[in-house]
């Protein structure tokens, strides 16, 4: 049972994480040289970015909960 939840909660992490924006130039950011890479910037989301970011994070919560729980059970 705890598999199938697994399963459906990578599902909608994988589906949050593909409707967000992008924050960074990508690859050719990183690379270029403009500016450099910050990754503990502040993000600057707004409304509805800011609540599929919070629903992603606490899926991925979850799915770390889950994960370990199986590995105990």
């Amino acid at each position: 049972m705890l598999d199938i939840i697994i399963m459906i909660v990578a599902v909608a992490i994988i589906l949050l994480s593909l409707l967000q924006g992008g924050k960074s130039d990508g690859i050719s950011g990183a690379f270029g040289g403009n500016g450099g890479l910050n990754l503990f910037a502040n993000a600057k989301e707004r409304g509805p970015e800011k609540i599929v970011a919070n629903i992603t994070l606490g899926l991925g919560v979850a799915l770390f909960v889950l994960v370990i729980l199986v590995r105990v059970l």
